[in-house]
């Protein structure tokens, strides 16, 4: 059974820093990743790794302050989350697929796996 459980989440202030972690149970996907989604938004694309050559993608709006990273002894994919604005306020979910590719990276229809959520909030 594949489970992907994530955790680090919290309440911090403008400007600060928080990683979260997403431990996956199996190691049959080819790209992970983390979406999120605010109250009454669509759920979006904040950044992704594919495991063939480690390349990364970040939303425009994360670019530069978030970093995706993954430590495969652990099987375990991490976000770490610098400079957080308010904006950023939102559930983060941990995805993952089998069958992504680069064109598909960003689409969250296409990633099979979920994790149950973790809170991130922001204060100003």
């Amino acid at each position: 059974q594949v489970q992907l459980v994530e955790s680090g989440g919290g309440l911090v202030q403008a400007g600060g820093s928080l990683r979260l972690s997403c431990a996956a149970s199996v190691r049959t996907f080819n790209t992970m990743g983390w979406f999120r989604q605010a109250p009454g938004k669509e759920r979006e694309f904040v950044a992704a790794r594919r495991y063939s050559d480690s390349s990364t993608y970040y939303a425009d709006s994360v670019k530069g302050r978030f970093t995706i990273s993954r430590d495969s002894a652990k099987n375990t994919m991490y976000l770490q989350m610098n400079s957080l604005k308010p904006e950023d306020t939102a559930v983060y979910y941990c995805a993952a697929g089998s069958t992504i590719t680069i064109a598909t990276i960003r689409v969250h229809a296409r990633y099979n796996y979920w994790g149950q959520g973790t809170q991130v909030t922001v204060s100003s």
